[in-house]
């Protein structure tokens, strides 16, 4: 019996994270082929086999796409049955996987997306945002020079009062910013390298820095505003947020399901991988342990009371 919940978790979210509802509330029919009907169901079920390859198409020639690539597909399968192909070993094998396949989509709709709905991913949203700190953000502008010198021969001139804007026009290296007097979005802790973020984050509203080094060149930075970093709204984040939900619970009932079942692996090459990747996992989990246990042990030592660790408690 084997866990390797990397490669089952992975698998599984990429085969059933988009996965279609499997009953339809309205199975209007969209077109027919020699009578037998093609409906909005079949073409909700193409779309989870297809709809990765129709990139942003308008919805309306989306729709028209799927409808002829069902079409396509009855005219095939009535091909099919005229030759006598609905049987057979091939054809038998073909049946048994996408009986497979159908099983295992209608279980995942009922065991995984059954139970992230919008509401539970709403409330995750805000326990999230409670727990955020508000971030500054802060909005500047720069004129980047090759050196120093020629960074402080435009300070001077700033000080004298020249336009800042202008000077980044005339002067500036950074084409992204140049032509826009060197003003930059927003930006937050992070989003440049350190040297430009800290000498601006130090400068007051309306202030310009000394010049600053860094693998770019010299910089000379006026801080044109600051602000509190706005929150993403639901609408805006929900999406990731139910896509990412859908994941962990597909990898905790996909884990669920390996232990309780027997798992052979017959092919040789197969099996020595499978070996290998369950020995490189327990030895991972073993470090783990084992350094959580020294933390514990040391603070217990300097007299400071250790986290809770599921898991980790002495032994």
């Amino acid at each position: 019996m084997r866990s390797h919940q990397t490669l089952s978790s992975l698998a599984l979210s990429i085969a059933l994270l988009a996965a279609p509802v499997a009953a339809f509330a309205q199975d209007k029919v969209m077109a027919t082929v020699d009578g037998k009907s093609i409906t909005e169901g079949d073409m909700k079920l193409a779309e989870f086999e297809i709809g990765g390859d129709l990139g942003n198409l308008p919805p309306a020639t989306k729709r028209r796409v799927l409808v002829e690539y069902m079409i396509e597909n009855q005219l095939f399968a009535d091909a099919a049955e005229k030759d006598k192909l609905s049987a057979g070993p091939a054809f038998e094998q073909r049946l048994a996987y996408w009986r497979r396949r159908a099983l295992r989509d209608t279980y995942f709709d009922k065991a995984v997306k059954g139970d992230v709905s919008d509401g539970v991913a709403k409330a995750f949203y805000e326990d999230q945002v409670k727990a955020m700190k508000p971030e500054e953000e802060v909005q500047a502008r720069h004129i980047l020079v090759d050196t120093e010198e020629k960074a402080k021969e435009l300070a001077e001139k700033i000080a004298k009062g020249e336009d800042f804007a202008k000077l980044a026009k005339e002067n500036s290296k950074d084409p992204g910013s140049k032509d826009d007097g060197g003003m930059l979005a927003f930006f937050g802790r992070g989003q440049m390298v350190p040297q430009f973020e800290e000498a601006a984050y130090r400068l007051k509203k309306g202030e310009v820095s000394a010049p600053v080094k860094s693998q770019f060149g010299f910089h000379l930075i006026k801080l044109e505003d600051r602000r509190d970093k706005k929150l993403p709204t639901f609408e805006e984040v929900k999406d990731r947020i139910v896509n990412s939900m859908i994941q962990k619970k597909a990898q905790e009932v996909a884990n669920t399901l390996r232990t309780a079942a027997k798992i052979e692996y017959i092919d040789p090459e197969v099996k020595k991988l499978a070996e290998e990747q369950d020995k490189a996992q327990a030895e991972q989990k073993k470090a783990m342990e084992a350094q959580i246990k020294a933390q514990i042990e040391k603070m217990e030592k300097e007299g400071k009371t250790p986290p809770v660790v599921p898991g980790a408690e002495k032994k």
